[in-house]
């Protein structure tokens, strides 16, 4: 056996596989025989196909739900809410029957619009929509040229799938039991397809480059999605180290289990809290199961997406008291809407900026649209009579800004009280801290909010001048860079001298490397993902 050779990625789903290479090829897509036959005909092809790809995909949720649980089989469920959009088909149908095209064309085009316009956010969690919408239009394009797929539901057992990208809904339909581990070219820790891959517990490489073309079908391959390496054509002394490893992390899995009950206080016995971020109502299940102490983050913007109008003050208070009452009198802190220029949601007429992140967005977009964000903070405002609800603002720069948010909030109190309705009276205002200039001036911050929660994952990208998305600066997106460490330990301090609470609740309150020096300078509250809760508190209470 030659000698083995590693390859480098982005670890996005913590674990290790030993198998065997299944390079999936993606079909190639060309539609340019295809004639025009009416737009009568056109249109019924396009129904046709729309037909059969949401009954497959009814189909796949199904089965996704069994396999990861109802959180996760809401990303394909999104598909289907986004193609249900009348004006996705409805364009679709109109470029047919007023240009002539063909349904593959239409369907190319429509999407490819989408796709621009997802790709260009500045937000990551947006940005993933363009690869739902891809995903869509090569699901239709397949069906409309009659092109079967590679059956992904049936390789054999050990298999390490390869594939340039694996969207969401080749993802779904993985059995795990047969999978070692997944291996992908396109996509990041927080892409659809990470996250499901998470769900079913499958070690996942993304951002390895040309990865459809580096395995040979059948090669045996190490996945080490701890260290983000591949290890092709193996030793057997490599192999049985891995092995070793593997059934390690099996017995560290079971040992996690005891800590879901368990109170966070290191050994010194400080005490400290492990929550949750949630970006949905039904999202609260899977953090009352992991043992979160809390929510640290309720992202609002999501109940604005995939819908035609705002959600209403009602709506609002429906979700926002489900997740206080499911919590049962632990601290909720919800984010009001974070959206922008550089987050589409069509009908909130969001003009194009040169610069979004650097735009109309966040709190400066709620500051400018009153009644929107004071139907927001009414709604807050009742559902916290069902539970510890605290109101967090993002992307806070200045004192001023807290003020104006908190006159908006007197004048939404006043207009309760007038309507004879039940409220909170006394709650709690936070703020994000997630710029250097919330950083320059978070001890007069300090004195006008009742905690700050820091956003690294934004705090990062703005100390740095860098876009995580981007390849080409990546390396200058780092939370432990001195720049950002020295800004998080600025805002602990002041927090501390206030005597305000602060936590975090970016990518680092998880990091096993942050986590002790962010117990030394004094953060009370961790907010990480509901899979990540129990590591943490876990590394946590080993802290001397």
């Amino acid at each position: 056996m030659g000698i083995s050779k590693t390859y480098k990625g982005t670890a996005v789903s913590e674990g290790y596989g030993i198998g065997n290479a299944v390079v999936i090829k993606e079909a190639k897509l060309d539609y340019s025989g295809v004639a025009f036959s009416g737009a009568d005909n056109e249109c019924k092809r396009l129904d046709d196909a729309v037909a059969r790809y949401t009954a497959e995909t009814k189909s796949l949720i199904d089965s996704l739900k069994k396999e990861a649980g109802e959180k996760n089989a809401e990303i394909l469920e999104g598909h289907l809410v986004m193609l249900a959009d009348p004006f996705m088909i409805g364009q679709m149908k109109e470029n047919i029957t007023s240009s002539s095209m063909t349904a593959e064309k239409a369907v190319d085009e429509v999407c490819g619009m989408f796709y621009a316009m997802f790709s260009a956010t500045e937000d990551e969690l947006t940005r993933q929509r363009a690869t739902d919408v891809n995903d869509i239009k090569n699901s239709l394009l397949k069906i409309l040229l009659g092109i079967e797929e590679v059956d992904i539901a049936r390789v054999p057992k050990g298999s390490v799938l390869i594939a340039s990208d694996f969207t969401p809904s080749m993802t779904s339909k993985i059995d795990p039991q047969n999978v070692e581990a997944i291996i992908g070219e396109v996509g990041g820790v927080t892409s659809h397809s990470a996250i499901i891959a998470r769900a079913m517990g499958i070690p996942c490489i993304l951002g390895v480059t040309d990865a459809d073309n580096l395995f040979t079908p059948g090669e045996r391959l190490i996945v080490d999605a701890v260290k983000g390496e591949i290890l092709s054509s193996p030793s057997e002394e490599e192999v049985n180290q891995y092995s070793e490893l593997k059934e390690r992390e099996k017995q560290e899995r079971l040992l996690l289990k005891e800590y879901i009950n368990k109170p966070t206080v290191t050994k010194s016995g400080v005490k400290k809290a492990v929550y949750a971020n949630i970006a949905k109502a039904e999202d609260v299940h899977s953090a009352v199961v992991n043992g979160a102490e809390g929510i640290g983050l309720f992202r609002t913007e999501f109940l604005y997406m995939d819908r035609t109008e705002a959600p209403s003050e009602d709506e609002q208070f429906e979700a926002y008291s489900t997740v206080a009452k499911a919590m049962g009198g632990k601290e909720v802190i919800i984010r009001t809407l974070d959206v922008g220029g550089d987050k589409h949601i069509p009908y909130l007429q969001i003009e194009k900026e040169e610069n979004p992140f650097m735009g109309l967005r966040a709190i400066r977009y709620c500051l400018k649209n009153t009644e929107l964000f004071k139907t927001q903070l009414k709604a807050l405002l009742r559902a916290a009579c069902f539970g510890n609800i605290k109101i967090m603002l993002p992307l806070v720069c200045t004192v001023d800004e807290v003020l104006r948010a908190k006159m908006l909030l007197g004048e939404c109190k006043a207009e309760l009280e007038s309507k004879g309705a039940a409220f909170k009276k006394d709650i709690r205002l936070g703020i994000m801290v997630e710029t250097p200039a919330a950083v320059f001036v978070s001890d007069e911050l300090a004195a006008v909010t009742d905690f700050f929660s820091i956003g690294t994952n934004d705090l990062t990208g703005y100390t740095m001048a860098a876009d995580r998305g981007n390849r080409e600066v990546s390396y200058l997106y780092d939370s432990e860079n001195p720049a950002v460490l020295r800004a998080i330990e600025t805002v602990i301090k002041n927090a501390k001298k206030a005597g305000i609470p602060v936590g975090m609740c970016g990518e680092a309150a998880a990091d096993a490397k942050m986590i002790p020096r962010l117990i030394e300078w004094g953060l009370d509250e961790f907010s990480v993902s509901s899979s990540a809760i129990l590591k943490t508190r876990k590394i946590i209470c080993e802290y001397e």
